[in-house]
């Protein structure tokens, strides 16, 4: 279903009718679809809330670039609509920024019970002096590349050029959606963690590069009562990758 979020369109889906409300945060470039699996593993006994941030999925692109705190207050709005007063809250990949930010906030309009992070974004890599002059010379190539007079000599070449940087998510992203991606990722959560005062579960796939093992060990480190579940095997979707297991973790979370 469609409802609207101050002023925008946003694409919902709910199934089950548990008393208890749990509410999916997808990862970027994603759809609610994605996460019908973590869904299914749950909604018998929970009442389960999928929707598709703005700029995601099938959702109304934002007027501006957003930074996580936007999509965190566009989040809290959400609730509202929904009428939703008390949820656990989870997030994969980006959506896991986006529950760190609220998590760490006082006096939000609704209480958070208990938090899932899968595969969760949000701490920034330490990068090699190697690493910090690729990006030095990009941004000065960049600077080169993007004077009217050297477009106009070399065009294909130029257009080329861009539509091979950055990752793949970038590289998919639109023009507008490209400037919250940006913002998202030179942004490092690590200080939030602390805050996090809710019982967190953990779950990474062992063999992610977007977010790898060693950020979950960050956060189960940082974030006062969490613990760590590792899929053997699995990427940056470890529960599409490894669906039985995480299937089997999350109802014994649950209780179900």
């Amino acid at each position: 279903m469609n409802i609207e979020v101050d002023g925008y369109n946003i694409c919902v889906k709910i199934t089950g009718t548990g008393e208890e409300t749990v509410v999916m945060l997808q990862g970027w470039g994603t759809d609610l679809g994605v996460y019908d699996l973590v869904a299914n593993s749950i909604n018998e006994k929970y009442r389960f809330v999928q929707f598709d941030f703005p700029g995601f999925g099938g959702s109304d692109e934002p007027k501006e670039a957003w930074n996580v705190d936007r999509f965190a207050d566009f989040f809290i709005r959400l609730m509202e609509v929904l009428e939703i007063k008390r949820a656990t809250l989870i997030g994969h990949s980006y959506g896991g920024r986006v529950i760190i930010k609220l998590a760490a906030r006082e006096n939000l309009p609704f209480e958070i019970d208990r938090i899932v992070l899968i595969d969760s974004a949000g701490i920034m890599p330490k990068r090699s002096f190697s690493q910090k002059m690729k990006i030095r010379r990009y941004k000065i190539l960049k600077k080169i590349l993007n004077l009217k007079f050297i477009y106009f000599l070399f065009p294909e070449l130029i257009d080329d050029w861009r539509s091979r940087q950055g990752s793949a998510d970038y590289r998919n992203a639109s023009p507008m959606m490209r400037q919250c991606l940006v913002m998202a990722v030179n942004e490092d959560l690590t200080e939030l963690l602390p805050k996090i005062k809710q019982e967190t579960l953990l779950i990474w796939g062992d063999r992610d590069t977007a977010t790898p093992i060693g950020d979950a060990k960050i956060m189960e480190e940082k974030i006062p009562n969490s613990g760590l579940a590792v899929l053997k095997g699995a990427g940056h979707f470890s529960f599409l990758e490894q669906p039985i297991v995480f299937t089997n973790i999350m109802k014994s979370y649950f209780q179900i």
